[in-house]
């Protein structure tokens, strides 16, 4: 099933050619709009799974746009993609303050905005098919709303990047992820942590819950282990 992306940029050529891209895919379904009125109006009669919005608008600006997101229940938490020509850091801290997830200046590869796209798509999407993001077995207790994790009954104290990524595991359902692809999903795309930075976490994660919890798979990567 293809992601619905609202895309607001007022340029019609970069408009275009994003839709054009990201819907050549095969993963993304996009409407996009010229100006902020008529993005905030197909707002009201679908939800996106995804915003990529350009600052600059001519009827309003995208910081507005975010803010005004991040303030209705509906779209609190779909993630938004800032695309801006404003380069400067504290462009970027200003925009990531409003509720912008990520934060692409331009002129950018269209390749990058959509393996950004994929990236907090994956993110916000970690809790499906658990429901009310909780996860249970004979051993394990993992809770991603309430931040807590149990261990045959007794509470263990996890840091956010271990949590995360026990949290990312668990959601895969028993599937194969690379260092690249936890490292991604935990950390971000533009971050310049060290692959083996992950190693260093799953071993911490062992030793807080079970050798068995996490199996490394030689030469591909990690997977959860759940147990009935």
């Amino acid at each position: 099933m293809s992601t619905l992306v609202f895309l607001v940029e007022d340029d019609d050529d970069i408009r275009e050619m994003v839709r054009r891209h990201l819907e050549r895919t095969g993963e993304f379904q996009v409407a996009a709009f010229a100006d902020g009125s008529s993005f905030l109006s197909a707002c009201e009669e679908r939800w996106p799974e995804l915003v990529i919005l350009d600052l600059n608008l001519p009827d309003t600006d995208g910081l507005t746009l975010c803010r005004e997101l991040r303030n209705w229940e509906a779209t609190r938490t779909v993630p938004i993609l800032m695309l801006t020509a404003r380069a400067s850091e504290a462009d970027r801290v200003t925009g990531l303050e409003y509720g912008a997830d990520d934060y692409l200046t331009k002129p950018f590869s269209i390749r990058e905005l959509a393996a950004r796209a994929r990236a907090l798509v994956r993110r916000v999407g970690w809790d499906r098919g658990t429901p009310d993001g909780v996860y249970r077995d004979s051993r394990l207790e993992v809770d991603a709303v309430r931040f807590r994790v149990a261990w045959e009954g007794t509470e263990v104290h996890l840091t956010r990047r271990e949590f995360q990524i026990l949290w990312y595991l668990v959601s895969l359902g028993g599937r194969i992820a690379s260092r690249e692809q936890i490292l991604d999903a935990v950390w971000g795309l533009a971050s310049a942590v060290d692959a083996r930075t992950v190693d260093a976490h799953i071993r911490t994660l062992r030793r807080k819950l079970s050798d068995t919890v996490i199996e490394t798979v030689i030469g591909v990567g990690y997977r959860f282990r759940s147990k009935p």
